[in-house]
Formats: structure tokens, C-alpha cells, sequence
């Protein structure tokens, strides 16, 4: 049976109605907002104002592009914008009490959203204003969530925030994104990225503990933290466990879960970028995720088995300072690095993966898969860089676990490190004399 009809529109033109399927997307989104809308008592317009709010906005939009008149747009925000104060000044003089218990602010900027999304919609933009739509209507539904969580969070926490964005979303944008320095092994973007990347860890998993706890919050930021970057994590909580002690035993789990994570990580990379080489790989990866994931699943029980105490001071949740330096860390071993690969060449393919494997193990990764891909490696080449720099990228935790988080944290990381980084070494063995 052929449906393929029922999805085709070219019929809508010889009747004239070309344009329906844009007023029903508009139509839609404004019976979305109203929706909400409609169950806030004190909304005072709910899913007829917004549907026809979307559908004039829709309307003024077609208007100005087949009648040459952009100012009929404006003309419609001019409207919606009257009808708001009309609206509110119907409601200030005859029932002053409720604009005293709530003003409608956001039920207004609502409408003039609402009218927005229908012009997006006459104006070809219509998958955007429906996702735009969509968020906003999450972030009305949300109002108890989000001012829950704004009263939660005191003043160095909003410090921290404003902190992580001016790193984020001013630094980073203006830096230039090209190679200088010796051997162009230098890139200010990608080097600032760590100082993101550490101090966006590092807030996200103190907001994490603060909102789901230490007990249940473990698993989730080792998860995310590994897939984010487990060097960043390593170091973040080891920060924590150093200046917290009651945080030891939450920062050990995150970590080695984090650094356990790094081995789907590089299954996953394998088997996007280089497939074949995915079954020569796997088991040496095998060889180290199993039984660090039996010590991590240990350690997971007894955390959940304790009573959970209450949360400890944290000095600054973005770790800006500690962030910083590593990032100088970080360019000291590209320069390392590039200057083996300059002096060694592709015969130094394995020293410049143990050098650039203490920071990064995507890199040597996705070097060593793309080489494989193009016939300029074999597959126990590609295998053997991938395992040596992840034990580099293991032994340079260790180290930095011991500098930043003291030896105590480091006894307790240290079995599961160890034996991952063990099982690669048999793997590895066991895949050279197969």
C-alpha cells in the first residue's frame, strides 16, 4: 500500500492554499505556549490569545513579503504590544491587588515570543521557531524547578557562574583559533579549552552534589566527567579530596569511573573512525575496563551503603586558579610531543604516544585510527599506540593525583588505576603473540 501521498502538499497550490501548513505550524506553537499558559492561575491569557497571538504574527509576516511591506511586521508587534498595556491597565485600575501579587511579566514576554515564532514561521524558519517555542515552553512549566534552584544557590555560587561564563563565552570565542610556537604545536583556543573544560567539570559536579547528593551524584559525574574529559575530572577531585576529606572516597569513585569511561570512549571513536580495526582493539580495551569496572562497582556499594553526611565547604566550585595552570601543563607537553614527533618521526610513533598520552588520549587516537585508515600503520601499531597512551594517560593521573589530592586519595585510586592500566599491559601482551 502506497502512503506516499498522504505526506504530499503540491495539491494545497492549485487550490490556493499554498501556505496552510505554515499558519497550522504557527497555530500549533501558540496552542503549545497557551497550554501552559492556560493552567497558571494567574496568566491572564491562556490558548486563544496565544493561538491567535502565533497566527497574526503569521499573518503580518506573509503580508509584508507578498505585499512588499516590512512595516506591516512592525505594525503587529506595535499591536500585540498595545493590547498587553491595554490589558494591564484594564487590570491596575479596576483589580489593583492582583498586579500586586503578580504583574503578568511573563505571560506578556510570552506573547510577544509567541507573536515572534509565528513571523519565523511566515518567513521559512519554521523548524527553529518550533524548538524555540518548545524551550520556551519548558522554562514556563519549570518556574518551581528553576526558582528552587536559584534559591539554593548563595553568592560565591553566582560568583562561580559568572565566572565559568566569562571563560566560556567572552575568552574563549576571541581567542585565535591557529597554530604558532616551535613546531606550530600551539593553539591558544585549544589550550583555553582545558581551562573550560576543567572549571565547567568542576561546577557542574558541585551543582550535581548539591542537587542529587554525594551518594547518588558519584556514578553520574564519573559517567559525564569521562566523557567530557577524565583528565579534567582526575584533576577537579582530587582538588575536592585534598581540601575535603569527607569527599575522599565520592572523589576516588568519580575518578576511576571517569578514567574507566575513556576505554568505551576509544571503542566508540574506533568504531566510528577506523571499523576494522575495532575487533583487534576491543579486547585489549576488554583486558582493562573488566576488572577496573568490578573495583569501581565495589566501591559504588559501600558509598550507597553509608549514611550521607552533609555537604562540605567548597572554596571556589570553578577552580579557575588550579584550571589556569594546568592549562600551562597542558602546552608544556604539546611542545614535548611535537618536538619527539619533529626529531623521531613516524619511527617515534610510540614514544610521542606515551608523551602525548599524559594529557590527551583522543589525539594519539585519532591520529593513530585515521593512519590505520589510510594503510600508513598496521593494525598492531594503531593497537599499540592506543594502549601505551592510555597507560601513559593512567601513570600521569597517578601523578597528578598524588600532587593535587595528597597520598591518602591516591592509596585509594590507586588499586583500580593500577590494575586497569595492568589489564591494557595483558591485553596488549596478548594481542602481540596472537
Amino acid at each position: 500500500m502506497d502512503l506516499s501521498g498522504l505526506t504530499d502538499f503540491s495539491w494545497l497550490a492549485a487550490e490556493g492554499l499554498d501556505r496552510l501548513p505554515v499558519f497550522l505550524t504557527s497555530l500549533s506553537i501558540g496552542l503549545l505556549i497557551g497550554l501552559e499558559r492556560e493552567r497558571n492561575p494567574s496568566a491572564r491569557a491562556g490558548l486563544r490569545t496565544f493561538a491567535l497571538v502565533a497566527v497574526l504574527g503569521t499573518v503580518c509576516g506573509v503580508l509584508s513579503q507578498t505585499q512588499g511591506a516590512p512595516w506591516l511586521t512592525v505594525a503587529g508587534f506595535v499591536v500585540v504590544g498595545a493590547m498587553i498595556v491595554t490589558a494591564y491597565l484594564e487590570v491596575a485600575l479596576n483589580r489593583p491587588h492582583e498586579v500586586q501579587e503578580e504583574p503578568g511579566t511573563t505571560t506578556s514576554a510570552a506573547l510577544v515570543l509567541c507573536f515572534a515564532f509565528g513571523t519565523m514561521v511566515a518567513y521559512g524558519f519554521g523548524k527553529m521557531a518550533v524548538m524555540l517555542a518548545i524551550a520556551t515552553t519548558v522554562l514556563l512549566y519549570s518556574k518551581p524547578e528553576l526558582r528552587g534552584l536559584a534559591q539554593h544557590l548563595d553568592r560565591r555560587d553566582l560568583r562561580s557562574i559568572l565566572q565559568f561564563a566569562v571563560v566560556s563565552f567572552i575568552v574563549l570565542p576571541i581567542l585565535p583559533d591557529r597554530d604558532f610556537g616551535p613546531f606550530s604545536a600551539l593553539n591558544l583556543r585549544q589550550i583555553w579549552l582545558m581551562v573550560v573544560l576543567i572549571s565547567g567539570v568542576s561546577l557542574a559536579g558541585y551543582l550535581a552534589l548539591r542537587i542529587v547528593g554525594r551518594r547518588h551524584g558519584a556514578a553520574l559525574l564519573g559517567l559525564f566527567g569521562g566523557l567530557v574529559s577524565s583528565t579534567a575530572t582526575s584533576l577537579v577531585y582530587a582538588r575536592h579530596g585534598r581540601s575535603a576529606p569527607e569527599l575522599r572516597d565520592l572523589s576516588a569513585t568519580v575518578i576511576v569511573l571517569a578514567n574507566l569511561i575513556v576505554l568505551v570512549r576509544l571503542a566508540v571513536l574506533t568504531a566510528v573512525v577506523a571499523p576494522r580495526l575495532l575487533s583487534e582493539l576491543l579486547p585489549v580495551l576488554a583486558c582493562a575496563l573488566v576488572p577496573g569496572v568490578a573495583l569501581v562497582a565495589y566501591r559504588l556499594r559501600q558509598l550507597l551503603s553509608r549514611a550521607e553526611p552533609p555537604m562540605p565547604e567548597i572554596g571556589n566550585p570553578t577552580e579557575l586558579r588550579t584550571a589556569i595552570v594546568f592549562a600551562f601543563l597542558y602546552g608544556g607537553v604539546l611542545l614535548v610531543a611535537a618536538w619527539m614527533h619533529d626529531k623521531a618521526g613516524a619511527a617515534g610513533l610510540y614514544g610521542v604516544a606515551l608523551v602525548s598520552g599524559l594529557t590527551d588520549v583522543d589525539a594519539i587516537t585519532l591520529s593513530s585510527l585515521r593512519l590505520f585508515r589510510l594503510d600508513s600503520l598496521v593494525a598492531s601499531q594503531a593497537v599499540t599506540s592506543i594502549a601505551l597512551a592510555y597507560m601513559a594517560n593512567i601513570a600521569f593521573k597517578l601523578g597528578l593525583i598524588g600532587v593535587a589530592g595528597g597520598m591518602d586519595l591516591l592509596r585509594r585510586c590507586l588499586p583500580a588505576l593500577a590494575v586497569t592500566a595492568a589489564g591494557a599491559a595483558a591485553g596488549l601482551l596478548l594481542f602481540a603473540s596472537a
